[in-house]
């Protein structure tokens, strides 16, 4: 049996960081952003489709970024549509990787966790938070991306609170030796549980 752990967090609360943590550990970690990112590449199913219906999206054969979310800040309403081509393609991979993967435990990186449902895959949760202001200095100190494009963002992810009170743990990200502490403690945790613990 293998326990399904899922790992969410809003934008900006360190969850790549925390997913690079496990798999430091050596647990399989599948990304949901990277799985995107293969797929608005050049070639992948997704920019295909993408193409199809937003063209003006398209760069060189793959999705940009940039493009793409210009015409999300103009019209809201293409990111949804954009998520219906996607959502099936991402669920396609995780199913795929779910159905190859043997190990003890494996952790789903995924940003929209509660959101898609995808929470129901899982065994446990664990959601990664951090203060406000470092969410904030965090995200546009990357300089990816404008403060009305974090504030889009963030209006539609669920709220930090209550994701927390969905999950089984919380990873705080203030420090990084704070958090690898808490990924080995709830790695422990988990193995008691295991079958052949």
């Amino acid at each position: 049996m293998t326990f399904v752990l899922g790992l969410t967090g809003s934008i900006g609360m360190g969850k790549s960081t925390t997913a690079q943590m496990f798999a430091d550990e050596g647990v399989p970690v599948w990304d949901a952003d990277a799985v995107v990112r293969k797929l608005y590449g050049a070639g992948g199913p997704a920019a295909g489709v993408v193409a199809k219906h937003y063209p003006e999206a398209i760069e060189n054969g793959a999705v940009s970024r940039e493009k793409l979310r210009a015409l999300i800040a103009a019209n809201p309403a293409i990111l949804d549509q954009i998520q219906k081509i996607v959502h099936p393609l991402v669920a396609a991979d995780r199913a795929d990787f779910l159905g190859n993967v043997e190990a003890p435990i494996v952790v789903l990186d995924i940003p929209l966790l509660f959101e898609t449902g995808t929470d129901r895959l899982c065994d446990g949760i664990v959601v990664v938070s951090t203060t406000g202001k470092n969410q904030r200095d965090r995200v546009l100190g990357r300089g990816e991306m404008s403060e009305a494009d974090f504030e889009l963002i963030l209006s539609r992810q669920m709220p930090d609170t209550e994701k927390r009170a969905r999950a089984r743990w919380v990873i705080l990200t203030q420090t990084l030796d704070g958090a690898r502490r808490s990924v080995k403690d709830i790695l422990a945790e988990i193995a008691k549980e295991l079958p052949d613990a």
